[in-house]
């Protein structure tokens, strides 16, 4: 995991971009969101999915299915500036061609505590 945002056209670490991602029940179906990219593998982008869905609500039925959400606050990759979580739990993998475009770079004090609390979550499994 690494910050490396550049808003030049490309994903970078740091970013929050809008990807096609794959439902976690049926890989062969998905929907186009706002993922948070956290590193590479190679030319594979590592991400988290984020909403706008409030999971504080629904925390303990979230929790009973492994589920883990971290609020990363407001940012301009949502037009109508609602709060945000990103789901800590599941790193999801992408290609480049996933992305359909850059969105907004993430404040480095938010994307180090993110990147602390998917370490927590992984060592914790």
């Amino acid at each position: 995991m690494e910050y490396a945002p550049r808003l030049d056209g490309e994903p970078d670490p740091g970013e929050v971009v809008w990807a096609w991602v794959p439902y976690e029940d049926d890989p062969s179906r998905g929907k186009d969101r706002p993922v948070l990219v956290i590193g590479r593998d190679g030319a594979t982008l590592l991400a988290l999915t984020m909403t706008s869905k409030d999971h504080d609500r629904d925390a303990a039925d979230e929790a009973r299915w492994g589920r883990v959400w971290m609020d990363v606050g407001t940012g301009p990759w949502d037009a109508q500036r609602r709060p945000s979580e990103v789901r800590l739990d599941r790193v999801i993998r992408l290609p480049r061609s996933a992305v359909r475009r850059e969105g907004a770079i993430l404040d480095r004090a938010v994307f180090d505590a993110v990147t602390r609390a998917v370490a927590d979550v992984r060592r914790s499994r």
